[in-house]
């Protein structure tokens, strides 16, 4: 990935959509029991709208998952190096992820 490169955000708000369905539906399954007869003839409860984003909210979740993952891959690869390795791991990832979680 170059300095100019980023996430395509259509990946990634493919990805935020198929995540949104997915909770849609747990809550869909969770709250059936409890859903009072107005909210199910409304239809228009807030647990029940699938979330949006526009499109300034995509290029900046684009900006930051890339520098999220610039940012592990260094990391790993300082942690590679010192152990005389050309190559990362998954090893090396998992060493630098909870510091870099905690980070971000």
């Amino acid at each position: 990935m170059d300095a100019n490169s980023t996430f395509d955000s259509d990946l990634i708000h493919a990805i935020f959509k198929h995540i949104w369905a997915r909770r849609f539906r747990e809550r869909e399954r969770s709250d059936a029991i409890d859903a009072t007869e107005a909210e199910v003839a409304l239809g228009t409860t807030k647990k029940n709208r699938l979330a949006s984003a526009n499109a300034n909210a995509l290029k900046l979740s684009c900006e930051l998952l890339k520098s999220f993952v610039s940012e592990a891959v260094q990391r790993a690869a300082i942690i590679a190096e010192a152990e005389g390795m050309e190559k990362i791991e998954a090893t090396h990832l998992e060493r630098i992820l909870p510091q870099l979680l905690l980070d971000f």
